[in-house]
């Protein structure tokens, strides 16, 4: 499975929802390729925010390593499924993705937790640290979610 998570800089929410849901994944001994973009360029190139960071490492995963990129249509064939942070990312990559956008590949993360509710991640770009640890509790959780949705399917299809 290719799962990509998509936010705005691909700075903030998108690497963390990269890391922990990459982490969960080998966790739960799924070979999984879990990446993450942007659908704006500023940061190409740059690690994810220091505040991201820090939050994902008091929580076990480190994603320092890590380089924004901006996402581009040809994702859509790259990956099984994309994940997006809110309303405005999912109008941007279906705005960018042209004919090949496919909208049985795409949704909101947290529908996975609230179906059709549209939910937002917050942004924490402009807020202070403790808005970064609610973002990751968000994050952690709609990846608990998928992780669950997933190994139930392979546990009623054996």
């Amino acid at each position: 499975m290719r799962i990509l998570m998509v936010c705005l800089g691909n700075i903030c929410r998108s690497p963390l929802a990269e890391g922990v849901l990459q982490h969960k994944a080998g966790k739960a001994g799924l070979q999984w390729s879990v990446e993450s973009a942007g659908t704006g360029a500023w940061h190409a190139g740059e690690p994810p925010h220091h505040l991201s960071i820090k939050v994902a490492k008091l929580n076990g995963v480190d994603i320092s390593n890590q380089r924004a990129r901006q996402f581009v249509k040809e994702d859509f064939l790259n990956y099984d499924f994309i994940y997006v942070m809110d309303s405005s990312n999912y109008v941007d990559v279906k705005h960018m993705s042209g004919t090949l956008w496919n909208e049985a590949k795409i949704d909101l993360l947290l529908n996975t937790l609230y179906p059709g509710e549209n939910r937002a991640v917050p942004d924490p770009w402009y807020g202070k640290e403790d808005g970064y640890h609610k973002v990751y509790e968000m994050i952690d959780a709609a990846c608990d979610r998928i992780i669950q949705k997933h190994t139930q399917e392979i546990r009623a299809t054996k």
